[in-house]
């Protein structure tokens, strides 16, 4: 009998490194790319978690509204639990602590530096939608399901992150059975050398996961 797995899907990370494959994120089809991975290690998917950001609608309300859609149109897809947590403001600290950084690589003289800042105050860096706590959900809910409930499940990290690493070892360390997947593009050294992984490349994208009509 197959066992059953959950996917953990880093979506930005997966988002920006299929465009930097020059794969449209919108042609994949995602319900096709989780049965690919499930297939490639023999399991059956149980459920696929999509982690994801939801912008700042002030920062750009189209590009709000197109994020948004695009996470809709995933959320549709059978098994799919969608996890999303706002972007986060850079702190003020940090704001003051780039403007200061610019203003030193200017190599200003004393008397030019302080007239350069109260004259460029507002126009000297800028203030920075991040997202904050993506990983750490992903972590919180693996070793939940995996360890604190203890489920029968193999765990499949989406991600070419590294710095996933320290995690998937506490789980092997438990003795569960965890996998990593990422299309090849940005797909971290450590993440193929010390987990059992499936590197998906371009090809393997555009003749098993792409949406019905579309070629590359």
């Amino acid at each position: 009998m197959m066992k059953e797995a959950i996917l953990f899907i880093d979506g930005n990370n997966l988002y920006h490194n299929l465009k930097a494959m020059y794969v449209m994120p919108g042609e994949v089809d995602f319900g096709k790319f989780v049965d690919y991975i499930c297939k490639y290690f023999g399991c059956s998917l149980k459920e696929a978690r999509y982690y994801n950001f939801i912008p700042d609608i002030r920062e750009s309300k189209a590009k709000y509204y197109k994020h948004m859609s695009y996470m809709s149109e995933i959320q549709k897809i059978p098994k799919f639990v969608m996890r999303l947590r706002k972007l986060q403001t850079s702190s003020t600290y940090e704001v003051q602590k780039e403007k200061r950084e610019i203003l030193e690589t200017l190599e200003l003289c004393n008397i030019c530096k302080p007239i350069v800042k109260k004259m460029c105050e507002d126009c000297v860096g800028r203030v920075k939608m991040k997202e904050k706590g993506i990983d750490v959900m992903i972590v919180v809910d693996m070793i939940n399901i995996a360890i604190v409930n203890n489920e029968d499940i193999v765990c499949i990290l989406v991600s070419g992150d590294g710095d996933f690493v320290p995690a998937l070892d506490i789980l092997r360390r438990k003795d569960k059975e965890v996998f990593s997947a990422s299309v090849v593009w940005g797909y971290a050294r450590n993440l193929r050398q010390h987990f059992t992984c499936f590197v998906i490349n371009k090809r393997d994208l555009i003749e098993n996961c792409l949406k019905e009509g579309i070629l590359q």
